[in-house]
């Protein structure tokens, strides 16, 4: 026991000090934001699988989420970064939020990198942010996967049984677009399409950073960037 107290103490905090302080710098081989500064046309971000594009330069920056849907739409160096619901829900949730997670025909991909969150390196619950096993608990749902067809009723269900004011969170680009899944008559092309959504988080899947980084800007605990 002494043995592994000791090892412990080594090792040190082992939690990203994210956000304060500069940017985590993600491995080089990550694809982050992708750049089309001076090349023209435009990208859709809650489209992409974030597979190598010919022709597509990616950024290191993690940074992706935001409240709105044509926001996605990426044209020259300008992207609009998600910002806080409203004072109203700054002030409910800011230091508290709970949140049930759908995973609505997901591959399991995007509800791995969610999980990652309650991790030590991440630890989501110093921000007051945590998962609920039931909706009637929550301050809102995050949805993951294209929305089957199977899973549609369900999905609206949970959304009614969590009391006022509440939030929806779309990540990856399943939930977001419908993903390789779109215009499927088993699937939706977007959570949009069904719920009234607060916020965006693209990827196929986003990081956990990027997840992370939605979820303070959406209630106020992050606005820099």
């Amino acid at each position: 026991m002494l043995r592994i107290l000791i090892t412990r103490f080594k090792q040190g905090c082992r939690t990203l000090s994210f956000p304060k302080g500069a940017l985590p710098v993600l491995p080089v081989r990550y694809r982050g934001r992708p750049v089309i500064a001076g090349q023209g046309g435009a990208l859709d971000l809650g489209a992409m699988t974030f597979i190598p594009d010919s022709g597509v330069r990616y950024s290191n920056d993690f940074r992706m989420a935001v409240r709105r849907r044509e926001d996605l739409i990426l044209k020259g160096d300008e992207y609009a970064l998600a910002r806080a619901v409203n004072d109203g829900i700054v002030k409910m949730f800011g230091r508290s939020l709970k949140l049930r997670q759908v995973s609505a025909g997901g591959c399991n991909a995007c509800e791995a990198d969610i999980n990652v969150l309650n991790t030590p390196v991440f630890d989501l619950s110093r921000f007051g942010i945590q998962f609920v096993a039931s909706p009637r608990h929550a301050d809102g749902i995050v949805v993951t996967g294209p929305v089957t067809r199977n899973m549609r009723e369900a999905l609206v269900k949970t959304y009614e049984a969590v009391p006022d004011p509440k939030i929806v969170i779309a990540v990856g680009a399943c939930a977001v677009s419908g993903g390789i899944f779109a215009d499927t008559p088993q699937c939706s092309n977007g959570l949009g399409d069904i719920l009234p959504v607060d916020l965006y988080i693209p990827g196929c899947p986003p990081h956990p950073l990027t997840i992370l980084d939605g979820l303070l800007r959406l209630i106020g605990r992050l606005s820099k960037g």
